[in-house]
C-alpha cells in the first residue's frame, strides 16, 4: 500500500527476493506496506518469542519466530507476517534447511499478533479470520496498554486473560504457562513520601 493507502502490483517474485528486507505482506498478490511497531509492542513481542523459544527448545518440540513471512494455503496469495509465530518439529524438522524465499511455505501452529496504535481492529480481525480459515491451531492478540491478550482457539473459542491470569499453550505447547504479569511491564512502585 503507497502512503495514499492504495495497493500497489507487485512486480513478479519480488517478494521472494531474500534480499528485500521491507515490511510487508502478500494479499491477494499485491505487497501491502505494514506500518512500524510501536516499541512497547515489539518489546512484549520480543519477551514472548523469548518465552516460547526457550519452552519449545527445552521440550524439543519446536521454535518461536519473529516476523516472519509465512505462506497461507489459499487460492489468492496470501502471505501474512505474525509478529511471532511457532512452528513444532512436526511441521519443520529441527535440522531441515530453511528456506531461502521471503515467505515460508509452512503453516505456524501458533500466530501472535501485538497490537500498535497504528493497528485497526479491522486489520487485526481479518488477520484472526484468515489464520483461523488457514488451519492456525492456535492465535494470541496482544494488547500491550491495556494488558490483555486474547486466546482463539476457533472462531467459536475465544478466551480474554488480562495481567492477573496465566497463558496456557493449549494443544500446541502442552505444559507451557507464563503467568501475564511476567509479561506486562509493572509500573515502578511509586516513591516513598518525604
Amino acid at each position: 500500500m503507497n502512503a495514499a493507502g492504495v495497493l500497489t502490483p507487485l512486480p513478479k517474485r519480488a517478494h521472494d527476493d531474500p534480499d528485500n528486507r521491507d515490511h510487508y505482506e502478500i494479499i491477494d498478490g499485491q505487497r501491502v506496506e505494514l506500518p512500524p511497531m510501536s516499541v512497547d509492542s515489539q518489546v512484549l513481542g520480543s519477551r514472548l518469542l523469548r518465552h516460547l523459544s526457550n519452552y519449545g527448545v527445552a521440550q524439543n518440540i519446536g521454535e518461536a519466530y519473529v516476523e516472519v513471512l509465512f505462506k497461507l494455503p489459499f487460492q489468492k496469495e496470501r502471505n501474512r507476517k505474525p509478529d511471532v509465530a511457532f512452528v513444532s518439529y512436526a511441521r519443520w524438522p529441527k535440522y531441515q534447511p530453511m528456506p531461502d524465499t521471503n515467505a515460508w511455505d509452512v503453516l505456524p501452529e501458533l500466530c501472535v499478533e501485538v497490537v500498535s496504535p497504528n493497528d485497526t481492529g479491522d486489520e487485526i480481525e481479518t488477520k484472526v479470520d484468515e489464520y483461523l480459515r488457514a488451519g492456525v491451531s492456535l492465535i494470541w492478540v496482544v494488547y500491550p496498554r491495556q494488558e490483555r491478550l486474547y486466546v482463539y482457539e476457533s472462531a467459536s473459542q475465544v478466551r480474554r486473560l488480562t495481567r492477573a491470569d496465566t497463558l496456557d499453550g493449549g494443544v500446541v505447547l502442552s505444559g507451557f504457562a507464563l503467568p501475564l504479569s511476567e509479561l506486562f511491564p509493572q509500573s515502578p512502585p511509586a516513591p516513598p513520601a518525604v
